[in-house]
């Protein structure tokens, strides 16, 4: 199931009598157990049906005579086991006179109880036997860790969510800086759309203006430097890079230097050259298509290769290996720059 059919599943009301939510992206496991905790229950039906576990300060034997009972004044009682995955969590056993009663009580949960086990950082054994019976009584849903390239995409459909709308080149930029930790770009969205009135299209400056990224020195505008072969402007950016290493760290530059000419490369190789194909085999927004194009007018696949070259050679530098030492990051960035763009 995904996302969005199930959380349209719990605004309906349409409710399993176990879940489990697991996966190394956390935002979707507290998206939809926040969700539960707020809106299964009436603030008056709380009280005497709503109870919350923590796995570390819990044991299986608690969380099931809390299962058990039946609601009081309510069609449902709500137990949520927070940090599930430091629960002890019984082993499977092939004895078949073994009982394990979580086992037990997930092959006939009780339908007045909603029990949400929140199993984060990590995926839970789908070998085990409670995983195949949550699966078959309730339901299993999986917060995967998102690709990079799905980010932008994400941002945009966030924000449309919200009644907004986004410029491509904002959504790929904030797609650059934040990673792909979902709960932090929805945390650094929020605090943005406090600030833009509702139905505006976020624009690159509101971004910048409110996220801290500099409008002039970034790695867009490195790239977009590197891409008209402009010695100039890619070292005023290197200076400020240097000059603000924390918001800048170096590996951080490797990495967006290293997926860029990677799509460069791509580009060359790509027999379609149509925009929409183009845009689809780079992963990329049809908006920065042409900035593609112009790049690899100016990098040829030959090129390219060589610039991984010196993308390898300056990251291990940049660690201590075949380095003086005493060469500084602002350093070796314009050393790099200097040897790609001529």
């Amino acid at each position: 199931m995904t996302a969005p059919a199930l959380l349209n599943d719990l605004k309906s009301r349409k409710f399993k009598p176990v879940y489990l939510f697991h996966g190394e992206e956390s935002y979707y496991i507290d998206l939809f157990s926040d969700y539960i905790e707020n809106n299964l229950l009436t603030d008056a039906e709380k009280g005497f049906n709503q109870t919350i576990l923590y796995g570390r300060d819990t044991d299986v034997m608690t969380l099931l005579n809390s299962a058990k009972r039946f609601p009081m004044m309510s069609e449902y009682q709500l137990v949520l086991v927070k940090e599930a995955q430091e629960l002890k969590w019984g082993k499977d056993s092939d004895d078949k006179k073994a009982t394990d009663p979580l086992l037990t009580y997930l092959e006939n949960p009780v339908p007045s109880t909603i029990l949400v086990f929140c199993f984060k950082y990590a995926k839970f054994d789908k070998r085990k036997k409670t995983y195949k019976a949550i699966e078959k009584k309730g339901l299993v849903f999986e917060s995967a860790t998102i690709y990079e390239n799905k980010v932008a995409a994400w941002v945009e459909d966030f924000v449309k969510e919200k009644s907004y709308r986004i410029q491509a080149r904002a959504s790929a930029m904030i797609a650059e800086y934040l990673g792909n930790d979902l709960s932090k770009i929805s945390n650094e969205l929020e605090k943005l759309m406090l600030n833009v009135q509702k139905g505006h299209e976020i624009t690159v400056d509101d971004v910048q203006n409110n996220i801290g990224i500099s409008k002039e020195y970034n790695v867009f505008e490195l790239q977009d430097a590197l891409a008209k072969r402009d010695p100039f402007k890619a070292n005023q950016i290197i200076d400020y890079f240097a000059a603000n290493p924390k918001a800048n760290p170096i590996q951080l530059v490797f990495g967006a230097l290293n997926t860029w000419f990677t799509k460069i490369l791509k580009y060359h190789y790509v027999a379609d050259k149509s925009p929409q194909n183009l845009a689809r085999e780079l992963g990329v927004n049809p908006f920065f298509v042409k900035d593609y194009e112009m790049a690899a007018k100016n990098y040829t696949a030959f090129k390219v290769f060589s610039v991984f070259s010196y993308l390898r050679e300056y990251d291990l530098k940049s660690k201590g290996v075949d380095s003086s030492g005493n060469t500084t990051d602002g350093e070796l960035l314009k050393e790099l720059i200097f040897k790609i763009i001529h």
